[in-house]
């Protein structure tokens, strides 16, 4: 499947589609499940109260799936995406709104790439959090 973005098509500083996601406690159950990852900080409220959160969190990786599922749609293309580097930097709790992000920082023309920024935040008591910030990930286009 070829990419529905075209390289001739992107200028530094286009931003891709932001795309959000209600985290909710099923899908975070589901993802432990599929990944592994069945540590009680995501999924025993109990466990995580006492470490001081308010209950369970939304694994960093929850969210960074979402992430690379904004740039997948995006680029049409699971293939296109060839790489993507994230720090995690906050939490994510149950029933906020996660909102993954990018934009152009620079382009290759020899190899066709792209290189994008990428983020995801979070409104916080009308604060913006950035769970994944000083990301970023390499993208290969027709």
């Amino acid at each position: 499947m070829a990419s529905t973005v075209k390289f001739e098509d992107l200028k530094i500083g286009d931003e891709i589609p932001a795309k959000s996601k209600v985290v909710r406690r099923e899908e975070v159950k589901a993802y432990a499940d599929a990944s592994g990852d069945q540590n009680p900080l995501h999924q025993d409220d109990t466990f995580a109260r006492s470490v001081g959160f308010p209950g369970i969190i939304a694994h960093g990786m929850f969210t960074m799936a979402h992430l690379t599922s904004a740039l997948t749609d995006w680029l049409g293309d699971p293939a296109a995406l060839k790489g993507i580097k994230v720090q995690f930097r906050a939490v994510v709790f149950m029933d906020e709104t996660i909102v993954a992000k990018g934009r152009i920082r620079a382009l290759d023309e020899a190899t066709r790439r792209a290189t994008l920024d990428v983020w995801v935040e979070v409104d916080r008591a009308g604060e913006r959090q950035l769970p994944i910030k000083n990301s970023t990930a390499e993208v290969e286009l027709a």
